[in-house]
C-alpha cells in the first residue's frame, strides 16, 4: 500500500465498513468536545462494555464542563467510583477548571493546544481535535498500532509509527477514519486469531494474520474451504451473516459448503490467517439446500456489505 491509489482504496473501504458496522456507543451520537473527551479517558485502560454506564451515570451528574470545573474533588471521585485509575479523574477535574477558567469554557481546537491541558498526552489531543473539531491529525492507540504493523508488514515504532498513522489519516474524515481504525483493530484485526476472512481492507494488509516478531518461530497449518459459486440470469446467490452474529453482522457472502461433492473446483485462492494458511476452492456449484439466501443481481452486488473474502472472491470471478 505504498502508492496514493491504494492509500485512497484503504480510505473508502474502511470508512464505507465503518458507516455500515460501527458499534452503536453512546459518545458516537455528538461530536461535542466534553463528551468526546471524557469518553476518551474513561476508555483510557478499561473496557468498552465497563466505560458505558458510568459514561452515562457521569454525565448525568456533570452535564457540562462548568458543572465539572465547579463540582468539589470528591464528588468527582465519587462519580468516577468503579472505573478505577483514579488519577485520571483527577486530571479531568484540574483540565475543566483551567478550560473554563483560562478558556471560557470553551476547547482548545488543536490537537497541540489540547496538550497544554492536565492528563492530556498525544493520543487523547489528536483523538478530540479529529472526531470533534475535524483536525486532519491521525491517533495512535494499541489498536491502531496492530492494524499499521499488520497492513505494513513492519514492526514500527515510536516516531515511525505515528508517521505511518499520519500519512494514512483521511483528511476529509479524520475523526471517523481515527474511529474506523480504531474499531478495526478492536473487533477485526484481533491481537490474536484475527478476523481475516471479515477484513474489509485485507487486499491492502501484508501479513493477513498475525505480525511475526522477532525470534517466534509458528507452525503453518494448512486447511482447505469450499465455497459454492451458484449463477442464473446474471444474478449471484448470497446469504447474509445473522444479526446476532458477534462479528460482521449482516454482511453477505458466499454460502460455505462442507465439501465439493464430486464438483470440480473452478478456480482457488490462497487465504493466511494467523499460523493457518487456508486454500480457499470456489466451485460452480447449484445452491446449497436448507440456506436462507438471495439472487443479487451481478450489478447490485458491489453495493451490498461484503465480506473481505466475498469481495476477493467476486473480484476473481469477475463479478465486481
Amino acid at each position: 500500500m505504498g502508492n496514493s491509489a491504494g492509500r485512497r482504496c484503504f480510505r473508502h473501504r474502511l470508512l464505507e465498513w465503518f458507516d455500515r458496522h460501527k458499534r452503536d456507543l453512546p459518545w458516537r451520537r455528538d461530536r461535542d468536545p466534553y463528551r468526546v473527551w471524557l469518553s476518551e479517558v474513561m476508555l483510557q485502560q478499561t473496557r468498552v462494555a465497563a466505560v458505558t454506564d458510568h459514561y452515562e451515570r457521569f454525565l448525568r451528574r456533570f452535564p457540562s464542563i462548568e458543572k465539572l470545573a465547579s463540582a468539589r474533588e470528591s464528588s468527582v471521585l465519587a462519580a468516577w467510583s468503579g472505573l478505577g485509575y483514579y488519577r485520571r479523574a483527577r486530571m479531568l477535574h484540574a483540565a475543566a477548571k483551567k478550560i473554563v477558567k483560562e478558556y471560557g469554557g470553551r476547547f482548545p481546537g488543536t490537537a497541540e493546544d489540547l496538550r497544554a491541558l492536565p492528563g492530556i498526552g498525544r493520543y487523547t489531543a489528536a483523538a478530540i481535535a479529529s472526531i470533534a473539531f475535524d483536525e486532519p491529525v491521525a491517533v495512535v492507540d494499541g489498536n491502531v498500532e496492530r492494524v499499521l504493523q499488520r497492513v505494513q508488514g513492519k514492526n514500527l515504532a515510536g516516531e515511525a509509527l505515528w508517521g505511518a498513522a499520519g500519512e494514512l489519516v483521511e483528511r476529509h474524515r479524520p475523526g471517523d477514519f481515527n474511529q474506523a481504525m480504531m474499531e478495526l483493530g478492536a473487533i477485526i484485526c484481533l491481537p490474536r486469531q484475527p478476523q481475516c476472512l471479515l477484513c474489509p481492507v485485507s487486499d491492502h494488509c501484508a501479513t493477513r494474520g498475525e505480525l511475526d516478531r522477532p525470534g517466534k518461530d509458528a507452525r503453518q497449518m494448512k486447511r482447505e474451504i469450499y465455497y459454492a459459486f451458484a449463477c442464473r440470469d446474471g444474478s449471484i446467490f448470497l446469504v447474509r451473516r445473522p444479526e446476532t452474529a458477534t462479528l460482521m453482522p449482516g454482511m453477505w457472502e458466499l454460502p460455505e459448503i462442507a465439501d465439493t461433492n464430486g464438483t470440480a473446483t473452478w478456480f482457488t485462492l490462497r487465504h493466511s490467517i494467523t499460523v493457518t494458511d487456508y486454500m480457499v476452492r470456489v466451485l460452480r456449484n447449484s445452491v446449497p439446500s436448507g440456506l436462507d439466501g438471495r439472487w443479487v443481481r451481478t450489478s447490485r452486488v458491489n453495493t451490498l456489505p461484503l465480506t473481505g473474502l466475498a469481495r476477493k472472491i467476486l473480484r476473481a470471478a469477475r463479478i465486481i
